[in-house]
């Protein structure tokens, strides 16, 4: 293998720091080590810091952030549930088809992509429905649009409902407060924000989620990710339910460990600086983004191509000439939009200045 050097500035992965990479290249030990089972309590303990909760059952799926999606809605929905899904990207639209298969009553509330959806429009539907679960996505990858979730839980619990959160491309790059904004059930994905390589899905699960989890008349339509046999290999039991992908959990124990090092507000703030420097040189260029100023995200800049510029031709260039990953626009947005990441490890101001200057030349020709 003769793998090229790049910069990761698209929606995912993101750079890799070396600390990670040599954690996952540790001796392999067996997945009920004491010593792994260990790291694991660990793993655990970091990820309630980083979700801001204090939810026991906190845990790391093996599978990537769409793996930590399916896991919570097989997991909270059961047939002919009514389930209320917000959707104003393509990561609410998957929300609703997972949904859909789990034999949920899907209704969906809606906004035209690069909008948030109003938390009244939110509220107003959930007093309508009456649903069991809400779900929606707090960061929406395709469209770099931050959606409020604070209000929210409030209201689902008026109505005796469970909220779900989205937090794959938020955590660990701006707040994610889950028992503050009283989140249910949220989960995230390791190759963003937390810089560690695709492959687990951290899920956090409040006392509430857990109590309808263990009330279930059928059975988890998942028996991979059923979490009442998952939780007992986390829990204290350490039940044997599936080998855990053990070098990938040093990656991740080594990431949070980063993470938490720098610490989270200083973290948020450096994602927010790097988004301001970027957003101000791409103005200097002409570029705009998507979404309405004060809804963008830190992380996940979604920006007009110009009407005159090849937007294939310029992703493919900086690959080819500069070793730059940046993505293209999803669904509405496709050939429309670039999608430029600055996530964890990637968020710094080398790479943003040399990002702008790659497309200042580019551009320039």
């Amino acid at each position: 293998m003769n793998l090229p050097q790049r910069v990761l500035l698209g929606p995912g992965p993101s750079d890799v720091p070396p600390r990670v990479l040599l954690a996952m290249a540790q001796p392999t030990i067996g997945h009920l080590d004491p010593v792994f089972l260990r790291m694991m309590d660990e793993i655990r303990q970091h990820l309630q810091k980083v979700f801001r909760t204090q939810n026991e059952m906190t845990l790391a799926i093996s599978g990537t952030g769409s793996a930590g999606m399916e896991t919570v809605l097989v997991n909270l929905i059961e047939p002919g549930e009514s389930v209320l899904i917000c959707v104003n990207g393509v990561f609410g639209g998957r929300m609703s088809d997972i949904a859909q298969r789990c034999g949920g009553k899907v209704q969906i509330v809606e906004a035209p992509w690069g909008q948030i959806i109003e938390p009244e429009h939110i509220i107003d539907a959930i007093r309508k429905h009456r649903p069991k679960v809400v779900a929606m996505v707090h960061a929406e990858t395709s469209t770099g649009v931050c959606q409020p979730v604070d209000q929210i839980g409030a209201a689902a619990h008026e109505q005796g409902a469970l909220l779900v959160v989205d937090c794959v491309t938020s955590l660990g790059g701006m707040a994610v407060e889950i028992d503050r904004w009283d989140v249910d059930a949220a989960y995230s994905g390791t190759q963003k924000c937390l810089s560690c390589p695709p492959g687990l899905s951290p899920v956090t699960l409040s006392s509430r989620a857990a109590e309808k989890l263990h009330s279930r008349k059928t059975k988890v339509q998942s028996w991979y990710l059923d979490l009442t046999m998952v939780r007992q290999y986390w829990g204290h039991e350490r039940f044997y339910h599936h080998t855990a992908p053990i070098n990938m959990l040093y990656a991740l124990h080594e990431a949070l460990a980063l993470v938490l090092e720098e610490g989270l507000d200083k973290r948020f703030a450096r994602h927010h600086e790097m988004h301001k420097l970027l957003r101000d040189g791409l103005g200097e260029l002409g570029i705009g983004y998507v979404s309405p100023e004060g809804r963008t995200l830190p992380m996940l800049n979604a920006v007009k191509v110009p009407d005159d510029v090849d937007e294939a031709m310029v992703r493919r260039r900086l690959l080819d000439e500069y070793g730059i990953e940046i993505g293209g626009g999803l669904g509405a947005f496709k050939g429309k939009a670039w999608r430029i990441g600055l996530m964890g490890h990637s968020s710094s101001r080398r790479n943003v200045t040399l990002l702008l200057s790659a497309l200042r030349e580019i551009i320039g020709r």
